[in-house]
């Protein structure tokens, strides 16, 4: 049976304009699909003309958000966002935070899953949302001021890791920080070194993981426990079951909050869980009492040499032992080049900090991964200094792989 097509919106500039045309078009029963303005064109092809369209009810589609591989068009009803939404009061609840009464903080894009929970939890729990425009997460100066974080209620934040860095890079930032009781920290890898950090100044992290394809968060590290020197992304909500892919060590998940599938041509293409109702992600991962470490996306490891190479915790290590000697390293970003011997290997683009020597940096990196196994080392090393993460914090490697063979 053909549904009613979805309202299109692109979520550009300040998101307070649309969080009401979204939640009016949930009353009408209506779905939506949401897109950056540059992702609108892909988007409009996924929905195609209509004439193939489900019946979706109130619903969402969005970008799923892999860091790698070809972006699918995701098909969320509106029952699955509330469940995770359920899931994640319960969270909170065993925080001894009460859902109702916190300040809910979000800077992040409601195109995206993890910006646009903030808008259903608030909804459903009766609580206050404050939607802060993303130039304010760029100096935090003006956001200390704009945005003042009230004395009596507990507040709660939803960051990425970029977001962070950069509000954690002046005594304003961290001011502020550190009057949030809860700050959900996720979208992209944790830099150890930016955890360290954060556990000397006392912030409450509470680092998560999750997907589009699972209506946002599946697992939170509580504050407590990061303070106290744990790391990961912490134990499954209520309403989920973790497990690992015994050969690949890939990051599989149950939960009734599946998406229904993608969209492709305006035909929903169904995401078809394995047995038992397993969905397998893009993620390797390992699991232990304490609960999720993610190691990295599958697609983006590395065969090298027969050893498994996984670049997002070599940046991560790199990231730490530079900040471990006062290297002057803005970002690193390391990308696999296939090699006749080794199947691929290891390549580097490194940003410095605004002034610091790039040639001595380089120099002190290769230094330092001296040590390492050779299927670890960078082979070679290049100056990039435009690097940076999309907005929402992760690393396009597709692009970064055609900047190399463009330089």
């Amino acid at each position: 049976m053909r549904g009613q097509a979805p309202l299109v919106l692109t979520a550009a500039g300040s998101a307070a304009p649309l969080a009401p045309r979204i939640l009016a078009a949930w009353a009408e029963g209506r779905p939506v699909a949401l897109a950056a303005p540059g992702d609108r064109h892909e988007l409009e092809g996924a929905l195609g003309d209509g004439s193939d369209w489900p019946a979706l009810g109130a619903a969402v589609v969005l970008g799923s958000g892999g860091s790698s591989g070809r972006r699918r068009w995701c098909l969320q009803p509106l029952l699955h966002l509330e469940a995770s939404a359920a899931a994640t009061a319960a969270c909170l609840g065993a925080q001894g935070l009460d859902p109702a009464a916190c300040l809910h903080l979000n800077p992040l894009p409601l195109h995206h899953v993890s910006g646009l929970l903030p808008l259903v939890r608030t909804r459903q729990w009766g609580a206050q949302l404050g939607l802060l425009p993303a130039e304010w997460m760029r100096d935090p100066d003006l956001l200390a001021q704009a945005a003042p974080l009230p004395a009596d209620r507990p507040v709660v934040l939803s960051l990425v890791p970029t977001q962070l860095t950069r509000l954690m890079a002046t005594a304003a930032g961290v001011d502020w920080l550190r009057r949030c009781a809860v700050i959900w920290v996720g979208g992209a890898a944790l830099a150890p070194a930016l955890a360290t950090r954060a556990r000397q100044l006392g912030l409450r992290l509470s680092p998560c993981y999750g997907a589009t394809e699972t209506a946002a968060m599946v697992c939170a590290l509580a504050p407590d426990r990061f303070l106290a020197g744990e790391s990961g992304c912490g134990p499954a909500l209520a309403d989920v079951a973790l497990r690992l892919d015994g050969e690949a060590g890939a990051v599989e998940v149950r939960t009734a909050r599946l998406a229904c599938g993608w969209l492709e041509a305006g035909r929903l293409i169904s995401l078809a869980p394995g047995a038992g109702g397993w969905w397998r992600s893009g993620d390797a991962g390992r699991l232990d009492p304490g609960g999720l470490t993610v190691l990295g996306r599958l697609d983006g490891a590395l065969q090298s040499g027969a050893e498994t190479v996984f670049p997002e915790e070599l940046e991560g290590r790199l990231a730490a032992a530079a900040q471990g000697r006062g290297l002057p390293l803005e970002a690193v970003l390391l990308l696999g080049q296939p090699e006749a011997e080794w199947g691929e290997r290891l390549l580097a683009l490194v940003r410095p900090q605004p002034g610091a020597d790039g040639a001595a940096l380089i120099t002190a990196l290769q230094q330092l991964t001296a040590p390492w196994r050779p299927a670890d080392r960078p082979r070679r090393w290049h100056l990039c200094t435009e690097l940076a993460p999309n907005a929402a914090g992760k690393w396009e490697r597709s692009r970064w792989r055609r900047w190399i063979s463009e330089a």
